[in-house]
C-alpha cells in the first residue's frame, strides 16, 4: 500500500513540475524530441549545459540568455523569435523556413548557385 501511495505522489509531483514549464520550454522540449536529441546532446551542440537546457524546459527562467537561445534555436532549426514569443502566429514550419533562409543568405555564392540548380531540377520533375 505504501508503494501505491508513493507512485501516486510521484505522478502528482511530475504534473506540478510540468505545469511550471513555459511555452519556451514546451517548444524546446518538443523540437528536441522531434530531432531525437537528449538533453546532453542538445546542450553539447548548443555549447550549453544540460542543467541550463533542463531549466529552460521545466522552469520559468527570468531572463534566458539571448546568445544561448540563438544557439539552441540554430541547433533545433528554428528562429529565436519562434522560441521566445508564445503568441507568435509563426508556425514551426515557417520558423524552420526562416532559419533556413537566414543560413542561405550567408552562404557562398557558389553554394547558393548549386542549391538553386537543385531546386530547379526538382521543379522540373513536377512538370
Amino acid at each position: 500500500m505504501s508503494t501505491t501511495r508513493h507512485i501516486a505522489t510521484l505522478n502528482i509531483d511530475l504534473r506540478e513540475k510540468r505545469a511550471l514549464s513555459t511555452p519556451l520550454g514546451e517548444k524546446i522540449r518538443n523540437l528536441r524530441k522531434a530531432k531525437g536529441l537528449t538533453l546532453d546532446q542538445l546542450a553539447e551542440l548548443a555549447s550549453s549545459s544540460k542543467s541550463y537546457i533542463w531549466e529552460l524546459e521545466n522552469k520559468n527562467p527570468p531572463r534566458p540568455s539571448a546568445d544561448k537561445i540563438a544557439k539552441i534555436a540554430a541547433v533545433l532549426g528554428v528562429t529565436s523569435d519562434y522560441l521566445l514569443y508564445a503568441d507568435s502566429e509563426l508556425g514551426v514550419e515557417t520558423a524552420k523556413d526562416e532559419a533556413f533562409f537566414r543560413k542561405y543568405r550567408k552562404m557562398d555564392p557558389l553554394v547558393k548557385a548549386k542549391i538553386q540548380k537543385m531546386i530547379q531540377l526538382i521543379g522540373d520533375d513536377d512538370a
